[in-house]
């Protein structure tokens, strides 16, 4: 218990940052700089970096734990940190990356709070989780790789320090190329501004001309582990299951300093906001309950296999009851609602980007129900 209180201590720190700066990261389309340096300062960047590499080491219920946190403060902030906690948490459990590669990226994280993403998406290709070759492309040259293409919903682009880049090689593989930031070639344009939700991501298209990538930060196709998506969504649902209670907590703050003259008492003794109060926490109570389930069974590795579709239920769960709740926090506030003062009309759009998150909802209940009805 000390070693969680640890890590929550290490993510109410961050996610003051993130509730001080919200208003501005909205304003802005991105990180301000004084976030950046704080979330790189703040030592969550080594959160799931192995010990052995000069990390936190944090499990998956751990991670799970801290990034609730970050949500409830900001969700497109708690994602930038989410991408990089996700691919290192992910990479050291289940492997796949040749070792100097994957511990260059970790002591990075580990020693100066680097923070990295794995840059997959293109508006042709759709989802990456459901198949389909980049059309970024990946040539031979000597010593190296020269890279071509563009990456879109780069979430974090201007804060990253490296992007991992999935393209296409001639022979119609797929690899994964460690790209530094700034390296010559690499050009960020400005596509994310004014989108629906997520406006303080800054996850805008990151284009790539004739990048030169060295052949030692290439990282061949390697057989995929059946759980490699354990880690992205567990930091999905957390994310937005902190978005949703921290719509929660916001509504009852306005609820119990609310009092219409024509009421003359605060709002919070009305029975229709007490059932709709009740409704969001039992909501949120339920996703929580089956995601923390999941999570802590994590730590049996024989378990994993079988704990999969149950961790995709968990994503769907904690997604949609974030929308939901966000949904009735703005029925229940009414008109001011619709303000920027409650923020609740940025949760409100901020959760409905969950629902774009691989496993999308029918993949996710595919999973559970192939699970039930396959033979044992």
């Amino acid at each position: 218990m000390a070693r969680e209180e640890q890590l929550l201590e290490l993510a109410h720190d961050l996610a003051a940052l993130f509730a001080r700066w919200s208003d501005a990261a909205e304003a802005q389309g991105g990180l301000p700089p004084e976030v950046v340096a704080g979330l790189k300062a703040s030592r969550y960047p080594a959160l799931t970096v192995p010990r052995s590499l000069g990390g936190l080491g944090a499990s998956l219920h751990e991670f799970a734990l801290a990034q609730e946190v970050l949500g409830r403060a900001d969700t497109s902030m708690a994602l930038v940190a989410a991408m990089n906690a996700h691919l290192l948490g992910g990479l050291g459990e289940h492997g796949g990356w040749p070792h100097e590669v994957y511990a260059q990226l970790c002591q990075a994280s580990a020693q100066h709070g680097a923070l990295s993403n794995s840059l997959a998406s293109e508006s042709e290709l759709g989802s990456p989780s459901r198949g389909g070759l980049p059309r970024t492309r990946a040539e031979r040259v000597e010593g190296g790789w020269r890279l071509t293409g563009r990456k879109t919903w780069a979430t974090g682009a201007r804060a990253l320090d490296f992007y991992v880049v999935s393209a296409t090689t001639p022979e119609d593989t797929v690899w994964r190329f460690v790209v530094a930031a700034g390296s010559p070639g690499v050009r960020i344009e400005d596509t994310w501004d004014g989108a629906l939700a997520l406006r303080g991501s800054g996850s805008h298209d990151v284009v790539f001309e004739e990048v030169f990538v060295p052949g030692e930060l290439a990282v061949p196709p390697a057989p995929v582990s059946p759980t490699s998506g354990a880690w992205f969504w567990t930091a999905v649902a957390a994310t937005y299951l902190g978005t949703g209670q921290g719509a929660l907590d916001r509504l009852v703050l306005y609820a119990r300093e609310r009092v219409p003259t024509a009421l003359g008492q605060p709002i919070s003794t009305l029975p229709r906001i007490q059932a709709t109060v009740g409704e969001m926490s039992l909501t949120l109570l339920q996703a929580r309950a089956l995601l923390h389930t999941v999570t802590r069974a994590w730590a049996d590795p024989q378990r994993r296999a079988e704990l999969l579709p149950a961790l995709a239920g968990a994503k769907l769960a904690c997604t949609n009851a974030a929308v939901h709740v966000t949904d009735l926090a703005l029925r229940a506030a009414g008109g001011a609602a619709l303000g920027r003062s409650l923020d609740l009309e940025r949760r409100f759009r901020d959760a409905r980007a969950g629902l774009m998150h691989p496993p999308a909802d029918d993949q996710a209940l595919r999973r559970l129900g192939e699970a039930l009805l396959t033979d044992p």
